[in-house]
């Protein structure tokens, strides 16, 4: 099997970090860690290349497996670029809220796709229905390989590289860091990092969805991929985050404009997502302050949703009638019927004898 270290694999990790002076208050600095400029497109390409490497070193991938995942798009993206150099065969089980440009990313990789559509009875989640038809298909294939993003510890292993490089850049000077969360595998590598060097300065928030489970609330609608999640997935831990701050979808789309229009940075929904985050607690940030935003993808595969009016006017519209069903109904007294004498007012009487 090739080796790990080179061709487009060595390109994996090493992103940019920008500083950011225009969607920032004057008196901070505002940095991005532009994960978006990774081979394959995102952060998840950290976490593949950790996970594939795992399983070669341990015996469990070898030249005949076969790779299973379930995949919003970005893990399997990763997964795809990594499994087509090292000549293996991947299965992605995706659902029908794919990007169509992730879809075709994945096919022109050369992947195995499967998209459910039905969400998991038990919970209503598609996540769930992913990860269950994933984890079947798996125990299938007699010599299948199931990166398990949502629980497997290399997922989070792979941002320890994450937070030294953020760290050495910035000579370990970090009072802040916004990420977003999903799998959990960044927040979790991000704050295990933090315990493992004892850095108790660096606080950790993360953007999450309204409509997401994993730090409390009721499973809701949620459109952005890599924005929350159904179900709280097995590598959340009670200490990955000092604070979680709720962004909505119309959010994130606000948020991606921003960086777009102030910084010319064209990235995905959850990094908008980030950036409001940053901007709803941006009255408590001290004067001097550094923060690091970790930017997972790129905008381009965005453009038929984030980027795009029509379906940003779609959002709204959803928005809306989910307020209007969440909204306290007043309850209605019943009308008083009229006597009988009432109704024979012959000035409102449609001719017949009955009121109108």
């Amino acid at each position: 099997m090739r080796s790990l270290q080179d061709g487009i694999l060595a390109c994996i990790g090493n992103t940019p970090l920008l500083r950011l002076t225009g969607v920032a208050r004057p008196d901070i600095r505002l940095f991005a860690k532009f994960e978006g400029a990774n081979p394959s497109g995102s952060i998840k390409d950290r976490p593949a290349l950790e996970i594939i490497r795992d399983g070669i070193e341990s015996g469990r991938i070898k030249e005949d497996t076969v790779v299973v995942e379930a995949t919003s798009g970005n893990m399997g993206l990763g997964l795809a670029q990594i499994c087509r150099y090292l000549g293996l065969r991947l299965v992605c089980v995706v659902d029908n809220k794919i990007t169509a440009q992730n879809l075709r990313l994945l096919e022109v990789y050369g992947a195995e796709i499967e998209v459910v559509t039905r969400p998991d009875p038990a919970t209503g989640d598609l996540l769930t229905a992913r990860i269950n038809r994933a984890k079947a298909i798996s125990e299938a294939i007699g010599n299948a390989f199931w990166t398990n993003q949502y629980a497997n510890p290399s997922n989070a292993r792979a941002h320890l590289r994450t937070m030294d490089e953020v760290f050495a850049a910035l000579g370990g000077e970090v009072d802040y860091l916004f990420c977003s969360a999903s799998s959990c595998g960044t927040v979790r590598g991000c704050a295990d990092y933090l315990r493992q060097n004892k850095l108790h300065r660096t606080k950790v928030y993360v953007a999450d969805s309204p409509g997401s489970v994993i730090f409390g609330g009721n499973s809701g609608p949620r459109m952005i991929p890599g924005h929350g999640a159904g179900r709280r997935p097995e590598l959340y831990e009670d200490y990955v985050a000092d604070r979680s701050i709720r962004v909505t979808d119309e959010e994130c789309v606000m948020g991606c404009k921003a960086l777009l229009s102030k910084e010319a940075l064209l990235v995905g929904g959850s990094s908008g997502g980030i950036m409001m985050a940053v901007n709803k607690v941006a009255e408590e940030i001290a004067p001097r302050a550094t923060c690091v935003m970790l930017l997972p993808d790129r905008g381009e595969r965005y453009l038929d949703t984030i980027f795009s009016d029509e379906w940003v006017v779609g959002l709204q519209r959803i928005a809306q009638e989910r307020e209007q069903l969440d909204r306290p109904r007043v309850a209605m007294q019943p009308p008083v019927p009229l006597r009988r004498q009432e109704q024979r007012d012959p000035g409102l009487s449609n001719g017949q004898g009955d009121r109108i």
